[in-house]
């Protein structure tokens, strides 16, 4: 990898054509379709994705996750790190150029710029301009429609905490309308302000991924061997194979490199240069590809090895993916429809009832995991004619809702000497196929 080259202190990139441009385009159209609409969207007559951190609930399409399922986060995270690192030894930095908010966001503000700026050549124009009213007004202009999308994307970024229907109305907390301010003011200043700079600078992906990369990744790389020496008169020379120097891959690129001088940490994997590239081989009646995706093996004109896909890294990630995606999975379908929650009242240690029989007090915690409603039928074991209160023996649960109850439990003194003893509350839904829970808890007697 070739050491970092200097950059121009602000960016213009130029406007490309062609297949991966296109690419780029539909990635950033339907990532921003998935963001936006999906807290617009519902299930069960209730938000679809809503991350309740105030009543610690998350509900994900149904499924309904609590502080308890914080392994299933866990879980996430882990297999998106692997999925990451797996991704970047196939198809080097792909991500970055397609899908990273980053890169989606800087180019969303770039067409806005674009849009109230005018091209390249304009907006650098603009910027060499000396100060006045109508260089400030249309900057002013440009990045206030900056703010006005950032603060769109703010506010849905709220919405997946606070019901968007709430937000939309106008019923916005104090601590929503923080979150959306702050979250608009970095959109704005990372993808409208920074851009290029959070990826050759804040971006830690960009330091670590050559660990990550081996002479079979996919990376963009220049073809030196038949692009040298460049320039027209020698491309000519070569049948009008070479390069014509014409410098067009390094003016659309976003991070303002030069891929001719080899692999580069700046470079995102984008193909703006491809395109351009392969553009200006059109027109010379050359065969493109003088830049392209490949690899460091294919480029050096060694055959593609067979199993190229079964490297020992590649191997290792998938084992890790499959193996942590297939116990995640199973572990999602085989998770109880209700948790039970049992704590004894330790303010009351023991108390005998009319009958003479001894008698503990607990709190029952019962959570609805489901979006339906759920009832539930209570018992107890574990001593000799051990009983619940009659009244403490059915409760009803709302979908995706919580009840807390106290309970209270009875034995014979005679089977209830000094001392704690183990006993069990057996916790049944009469509409989740009898699906049961038994916790345990203990008895204090005499």
């Amino acid at each position: 990898m070739t050491q970092p080259q200097t950059v121009p202190i602000k960016i213009h990139p130029r406007l490309v054509s062609g297949r991966f441009n296109n690419a780029r385009v539909a990635m950033v159209l339907l990532t921003q379709l998935i963001f936006f609409a999906t807290p617009w969207l519902q299930w069960n007559g209730r938000q679809a994705v809503h991350l309740n951190l105030a009543d610690h609930h998350f509900l994900i399409f149904g499924i309904s996750l609590w502080p308890q399922d914080f392994i299933y986060l866990a879980a996430l995270l882990v297999v998106s790190a692997l999925g990451l690192f797996l991704w970047t030894a196939i198809g080097g930095r792909l991500w970055c150029g397609y899908s990273c908010p980053q890169t989606v966001y800087t180019q969303i503000m770039i067409w806005i710029e674009r849009l109230t700026l005018g091209d390249h050549l304009a907006r650098r124009k603009l910027d060499a301009a000396p100060p006045s009213a109508g260089k400030y007004l249309k900057k002013g202009m440009s990045h206030g429609l900056m703010l006005v999308f950032a603060l769109w994307t703010g506010l849905t970024f709220v919405g997946y905490f606070t019901p968007i229907r709430e937000l939309a109305v106008g019923r916005m907390g104090p601590w929503d309308l923080f979150w959306t301010l702050f979250y608009a003011a970095f959109t704005w200043l990372l993808a409208g302000v920074l851009r290029e700079k959070v990826c050759l600078h804040m971006c830690p992906y960009a330091r670590f991924q050559g660990a990550m990369f081996d002479e079979h990744t996919l990376i963009i790389s220049y073809d030196d061997k038949r692009g040298e020496p460049r320039g027209k008169q020698q491309a000519k020379a070569q049948g009008d194979k070479g390069c014509v120097d014409c410098g067009i891959c390094v003016q659309v690129c976003p991070t303002g490199i030069d891929i001719r001088a080899g692999l580069q940490y700046e470079c995102i994997g984008c193909a703006a240069c491809i395109d351009a590239c392969d553009q200006v081989m059109d027109k010379i009646g050359a065969p493109r590809g003088l830049i392209r995706y490949t690899s460091a093996h294919a480029l050096q004109g060694k055959p593609a090895p067979s199993q190229s896909l079964h490297r020992p890294r590649l191997a290792l990630y998938s084992c890790l993916l499959a193996g942590i995606i297939a116990l995640s999975t199973t572990a999602l379908a085989l998770k109880k429809p209700f948790k039970v929650e049992v704590l004894r009242d330790r303010a009351t240690l023991v108390r005998a009832t009319d009958d003479g029989w001894l008698e503990n007090v607990y709190n029952l915690h019962l959570t609805n995991t489901t979006e339906q409603p759920q009832r539930f039928e209570l018992n107890v074991e574990g001593l000799p004619g051990i009983r619940l209160d009659a009244r403490d023996r059915q409760i009803a649960v709302p979908p995706a809702g919580n009840e807390t109850i106290a309970v209270r439990a009875q034995v014979a003194p005679e089977h209830a000497g000094r001392g704690a003893h183990d006993i069990y509350f057996v916790v049944r839904s009469h509409t989740r196929d009898g699906a049961t829970v038994r916790e345990k808890s203990s008895f204090i007697g005499e």
